[in-house]
């Protein structure tokens, strides 16, 4: 069973298929999965207030990927895919949490250093948690803004990129969404 160099010669020779065309494959969404994980991993994290929940939000939105049926999505739209699939996977496990009235345990506060204080520590959670509620709340793509503008800093102009629109429907979006959390928050915290 010696090396035949014309077989070699042979499997070298196939023609690479068309990217666009090739079927999803481990190794695609694993290059997606290094490429954008500590991206995805932070928008869940903000969104979430919680280290696990992030963890989750990231798991869920690789294994969506893994086993839905269209292709991985290309390289230019990956970014956008994946950042909606985390901030909809947030919204979907802080929504069944409220429904479910459980209240997460957060590591990082537990070991947090207690210089500021319980009281103010408190009152940051406390404020934190209705911030995700009401982020909760609100229709998807207006959370989605919100998080893109406020979470990960992204200007009006390249959300609207991101996200296919324009950037008043973003200005928009946002000066309502901030007025509606805000009566949200006024009412909470009195």
């Amino acid at each position: 069973m010696g090396d035949d160099p014309n077989k070699e010669k042979a499997v070298h020779a196939l023609p690479m298929p068309d990217p666009r065309t090739v079927p999803k494959t481990d190794a695609a969404v694993a290059a997606l999965f290094e490429a954008h994980h500590e991206r995805i991993y932070r928008v869940a994290r903000r969104l979430t207030g919680s280290r696990e929940d992030a963890e989750d939000v990231l798991q869920t939105v690789f294994l969506r990927l893994v086993r839905r049926e269209e292709p991985v999505p290309a390289a230019d739209e990956a970014a956008s895919y994946l950042h909606r699939a985390a901030t909809n996977a947030g919204l979907d496990l802080l929504r069944r949490r409220k429904s479910a009235r459980s209240e997460p345990l957060d590591d990082a506060e537990r070991h947090a250093d207690p210089s500021p204080g319980p009281e103010s520590a408190r009152a940051d959670r406390e404020l934190r948690e209705k911030v995700a509620q009401a982020l909760a709340q609100l229709n998807p793509r207006a959370a989605e803004i919100f998080a893109l503008r406020y979470f990960d800093g992204y200007g009006n102009r390249e959300i609207a990129r991101l996200l296919n629109t324009s950037w008043s429907t973003v200005a928009v979006t946002l000066h309502r969404t901030r007025a509606k959390l805000q009566s949200q928050l006024k009412g909470d915290l009195q």
